[in-house]
């Protein structure tokens, strides 16, 4: 095994390559590495494989249990050290309201909650360090301080963050309760059978692509999602209000898939071109096919305030992309 060490400044990732023996063979590339470069878990070099920073002769190796191949050369891209808190960042937010307690925001799709291995920063949480300035660090912990819920990087819609420890530990204890009011609106392929219904189906993760989350047939967590169709273009697609009984990763977009109706644009529960789309005529059909992220919005946002008790909602409109979609939908009555 080799290892080119960087200088301490260095901005580049260190590479590490391990030659596979033939004793090797057959062993989880993951657990193999590790043992290789020694000083790394199998849990930080799985994690590593899966964000893409691995290789197998040359090749993008990003299973971690895939089977070492004797004599293959692998190797390891180590990123750069980050800053072990986040850092301030001037990203502009659209306020909803903002006291001494909490913030709420309109958080724009694409916009990631708080910093991730392959997000280390630009995120909402680099945004209200910013914004709050010394208010903020350490409030519920210092790697997603404020946090007390998140939205997928490309769902928008409301969010509240808390900005002192007693409504963070308020607010925290509200959503873990469900004792609240949240409402999102998806576009999906095709219309329910039923208008209005409950799915009730434990998530977990995929037992194949570690990526994504399912239906669980064994194991996961309890989860329920209440829907309402508010809006429907015949059979072909549908704005339904989804009201979350849980709170589960993914929950709204593995639910509907389930149910039959994946969100339009969803990159990772859209398998297909589903039948539905056949239904429309080929230029809508392609603007649907061809929207980018996953079609859900979180529209409102109801609670108590985490010191005064008093009752506050807040609704944010559909973006300019879902309702340039659902103009195009509705031009197509015509």
């Amino acid at each position: 095994m080799s290892a080119a060490t960087p200088s301490p400044s260095s901005a580049v990732a260190e590479h590490i390559e391990a030659i596979a023996p033939l004793e090797a063979a057959g062993a989880r590339a993951d657990r193999f590495l590790a043992d290789a470069i020694g000083s790394l878990s199998r849990s930080r070099v799985k994690a590593l494989i899966e964000g893409g920073h691995a290789t197998r002769d040359g090749a993008p190796l990003t299973d971690p249990s895939e089977s070492v191949r004797a004599g293959a050369r692998y190797v390891l891209a180590i990123p750069p050290p980050v800053p072990a808190t986040p850092q301030a960042q001037a990203i502009p937010l659209t306020i909803l309201y903002e006291d001494a307690d909490l913030i709420v925001v309109d958080k724009p799709a694409g916009l990631v909650v708080h910093p991730a291995p392959g997000n280390p920063d630009g995120t909402l949480v680099n945004a209200l360090l910013a914004h709050a300035g010394d208010d903020l660090p350490g409030i519920g912990g210092e790697k997603r301080p404020g946090i007390v819920h998140r939205l997928d990087k490309d769902t928008s819609g409301v969010m509240v963050a808390a900005k002192t420890e007693r409504a963070h530990r308020a607010l925290s204890e509200a959503f873990a309760a469900r004792d609240l009011d949240r409402a999102y609106l998806a576009l999906v392929w095709g219309l329910p059978q039923e208008t209005r219904g409950e799915v009730s189906a434990p998530i977990g993760r995929h037992p194949v692509d570690r990526k994504r989350m399912a239906v669980a047939t064994r194991g996961g967590k309890p989860a329920t999602t209440r829907y309402a169709v508010q809006r429907a273009w015949g059979a072909a697609v549908a704005l339904v209000e989804c009201r979350l009984l849980t709170g589960r990763t993914h929950q709204i977009r593995v639910h509907m898939a389930h149910l039959g109706h994946p969100l339009v644009g969803d990159p990772v529960y859209l398998r297909r071109t589903p039948a539905a789309a056949r239904l429309l005529p080929a230029p809508l059909r392609e603007a649907l096919l061809a929207f980018p992220r996953q079609a859900l919005h979180a529209a409102t946002l109801g609670f108590r305030h985490p010191v005064t008790g008093e009752a506050l909602s807040f609704a944010s409109p559909l973006p300019a992309d879902l309702a340039e979609l659902i103009a195009l939908l509705d031009g197509n009555r015509q």
